[in-house]
């Protein structure tokens, strides 16, 4: 059985940049790489990062744990939804997201 591994969101192993108005740092933990997500107010995924990936929308699956802020998701098929603090969700690929109001959008999940 392998023992206690631990690792932290102040020493991360990356941060990426997320189009100017947000930002992601990455921790891998054991095997399972986990993600800290911040996004401003104004932050839309297809408009500061899908010029970077070059897709029509976000083609990533996400098991998300939003800290604070509100998100808004419009998936491929036309459904569409939010969510904020204290919310789990899963989001498949296929979507466009945006945040709602002025308060920074955080988030946790495992990418």
């Amino acid at each position: 059985m392998a023992g206690l591994v631990t690792a932290s969101f102040d020493a991360p192993d990356e941060v990426r940049d997320l189009g100017g108005a947000g930002h992601a740092a990455l921790i891998t933990v054991g095997s399972t790489l986990v993600r800290r997500a911040v996004y401003e107010p104004g932050w839309r995924w297809s408009r500061h990062v899908k010029p970077m990936v070059g897709t029509e929308s976000c083609r990533s699956a996400h098991l998300v744990y939003v800290v604070s802020g509100r998100l808004a998701i419009a998936m491929d098929d036309g459904t569409t939804g939010e969510m904020g603090r204290g919310d789990v969700a899963h989001v498949p690929p296929g979507h466009d997201a945006r945040v709602i109001g002025d308060e920074r959008y955080t988030r946790r999940d495992r990418g």
